[in-house]
């Protein structure tokens, strides 16, 4: 369906009408053109702080009252977010030293990305305090190798990547080399030291001789497909039969992939556990050796064969302006319908029936004073809408909330911008309360049992240095944040085990993966009895809106850690699914499938069906992909996925250049024998 000739129909015309007549500026007639930042370069020590001012000036020199964004990045070209580092209050510019290191602050104009400036913030290093070095799993015998990992910590108890020397006290009884790999060569008493800048950190072993007469090893199964993860066991016996548990056991890979695995990549993996995955198929034999003695168990590994096919159903067309987020459900009359946001355009929201997907019908349209309407939820009962509000006119930004009961007339129950002025950018329903994120620092819980009365009940809000928030969901009483370099946050809203409540956020666990960006995060409890986290980076330069394709690979990377978080005391990172070519943004999780939105990478549907190991990008899981070229979308056939939702057998998604589309993966063909 093609929307009215105006952008936002008709009702939405006469709303931006009166948005006029009340003095709301829908466009500047002065233009933002450059930006001066002070001071440009600045010489700081840890706990130091500074505050940067900008100004911002149009093609004639005057100089505008417009908002500008304050953002820190690493000089040197790092990804990943420098806030816990150097610590950037987005809108003042007050920065604060937490860790050495260079840095560059930028500052941006949110109405004109492209406009900024940037200052570079050295922060010398406090001096070394100590050196902690890890003991080896196991006991040290002579003939086996462990490697040891020594962590600086610097008077400000932050930790320090440098370069660190080895040395073993005597090493007739023990080598080190300059990775810190020790190899046991007979029996005594030794020291292991690491040292850097005059500090030192050491641990001492007592080498006891080789017990191990024996060894054998055991397969969890015989055959498995790429992607499987199969579990090996060895067990190390004495003289007298006995087992020697804490005798470290090397595993390796004898390769022989099928023909088709000559590629830049290991064909298998098999990690200290004995946790072992492949990625072509083919026959491998796992080695399990301890000094002395070895064992060996074979497998034999199958194609995956998960693709299906994949077809396109509908269509809403937006293509005047940039889609964003998108939600689907069942309204009260039992039709289908969504809701779609728009992005860096003029605060329109548009309403669809989707009952039959193949022919989406625009049922109305919305306007509010806002440059963004990010976010759109509707509330269990399909009754009540909340949508975000970012570069509302007067900065009173905060959230609409909305009387959806009847999708063809849409109205206004509430505006709540209380203490959330300084813009939201993602939120979730969850009975009767909205948990929007605010100003990307915290998120606050407000009350919405009576849509017309709105009122705030709780806050929740890290403590870390430069801490900040994307996005927030919530499943069974648990909010899942996702805080950029802070990674992901577990918090009891009223279904975990630690008394927390919509008024009483309780923390319960979080991670930091490494090097991410966390923007997204889904939590997803598989059939096979565990129970993970999928976190989503989303890595890119201020400003990047996918129209240049040739340069898409450079500004839109990140990708999907998946973190086994069964026993939230201890997660860890399994797993990840990377596409080469792009960078992830929002997904959705539902049967053992992973739906998954890749900017320009398109739609991609993944196997995540059993325990999870590796690249999945490279073990034949991917189910499908599906790129939505539209030649009279914004920008022309530019696929640029921003998330999806699966939906009574039909997958929906959002694409930022051309709408709402839903498409339908078919049934899988079996080969009859």
């Amino acid at each position: 369906m093609k929307p009215s000739p105006h952008p936002f129909g008709a009702r939405a015309s006469a709303i931006a009408t009166v948005l006029i007549l009340m003095g709301v500026t829908v466009l500047q007639a002065q233009e933002p053109a450059r930006v001066a930042i002070d001071p440009p370069n600045s010489e700081l020590r840890v706990g130091d702080e500074i505050t940067l001012t900008a100004r911002v000036f149009d093609a004639d020199g005057n100089e505008l009252d417009v908002q500008v964004l304050f953002a820190p990045v690493f000089a040197d070209g790092r990804s990943g977010s420098a806030r816990r580092f150097l610590d950037v209050h987005r809108f003042d510019g007050t920065v604060k030293a937490v860790k050495g290191g260079d840095y560059i602050v930028r500052a941006i104009v949110p109405t004109a990305r492209d406009v900024r400036a940037q200052a570079l913030v050295s922060v010398a290093y406090p001096a070394l305090d100590r050196i902690e070095v890890r003991p080896a799993g196991g006991r040290m015998y002579v003939g086996t190798t462990e490697r040891h990992v020594a962590t600086l910590f610097d008077e400000a108890e932050d930790t320090r990547d440098t370069d660190v020397i080895w040395t073993s006290s005597d090493p007739g009884v023990a080598e080190v080399d300059r990775h810190g790999f020790v190899t046991a060569r007979q029996a005594g008493r030794v020291t292991l030291t690491a040292s850097a800048e005059g500090v030192e950190g050491s641990v001492t072993y007592r080498v006891d001789p080789n017990p191990a007469m024996a060894i054998s090893v055991s397969a969890t199964q015989e055959n498995a497909r790429t992607g499987d993860v199969v579990h090996f066991a060895a067990m190390v016996s004495d003289m007298g039969g006995e087992a020697v548990a804490d005798m470290p056991v090397s595993f390796s890979i004898r390769a022989d992939p099928a023909l088709q695995a000559t590629a830049d990549l290991p064909p298998a993996e098999i990690d200290d556990r004995g946790r072992f995955v492949a990625y072509f198929p083919g026959i491998y034999t796992v080695v399990a050796s301890v000094p002395g003695h070895a064992a060996h168990e074979t497998i034999e590994v199958h194609p995956r064969h998960v693709s299906q096919e994949v077809s396109f159903v509908g269509q809403g067309q937006v293509s005047n302006v940039r889609t964003s987020d998108l939600w689907v459900w069942e309204g009260v009359d039992g039709r289908d319908y969504a809701i779609t946001g728009t992005h860096r355009a003029s605060g329109a929201v548009y309403f669809w029936d989707v009952t039959d997907p193949a022919s989406p019908v625009m049922t109305d349209s919305l306007v509010v004073d806002a440059r963004t309407t990010n976010d759109v939820k509707v509330s269990e009962s399909g009754e009540v809408c909340v949508i975000s509000r970012e570069g509302a006119s007067n900065r009173r930004n905060g959230i609409v909330i909305l009387d959806c009961t009847d999708p063809r007339d849409i109205k206004v129950h509430s505006t709540f911008d209380d203490e959330l002025t300084g813009g939201v950018h993602n939120l979730f329903i969850y009975q009767d309360h909205v948990y929007a994120v605010n100003n990307g620092i915290r998120f606050d819980v407000i009350n919405i049992a009576d849509p017309a009365n709105p009122h705030r009940v709780g806050r929740f809000e890290l403590d870390s240095p430069g801490h900040a928030i994307h996005d927030v969901w919530i499943v069974d009483g648990i909010a899942y944040t996702s805080n950029w370099g802070d990674g992901v946050v577990l918090i009891d809203v009223g279904g975990g085990d630690r008394g927390g409540s919509p008024s009483n956020p309780v923390e319960i666990a979080r991670f930091r993966d490494v090097g991410g960006a966390t923007h997204a995060a889904f939590p997803y409890r598989s059939p096979s009895g565990k129970f993970y986290v999928f976190m989503g980076d989303e890595i890119g330069a201020p400003g990047f809106d996918g129209q240049d394709s040739e340069r898409t690979p450079q500004f839109m990377s990140g990708y999907i850690h998946v973190v086994d978080f069964t026993d939230p005391e201890n997660p860890e990172e399994v797993a990840r699914y990377e596409v080469p070519e792009a960078g992830s943004h929002n997904y959705w999780i539902e049967d053992d499938k992973l739906y998954a939105a890749f900017y320009n990478g398109g739609l991609r549907v993944v196997d995540i069906s059993g325990e999870l190991k590796g690249n999945l990008y490279h073990q034949g899981r991917e189910v499908a992909r599906y790129s939505a070229y539209d030649p009279d979308g914004v920008v022309a056939n530019a696929p640029f996925t921003w998330g999806p939702q699966l939906y009574k057998g039909n997958l929906f998604f959002a694409e930022y250049f051309s709408g709402l589309w839903a498409v339908k993966l078919e049934p899988r063909q079996e080969l009859v024998p």
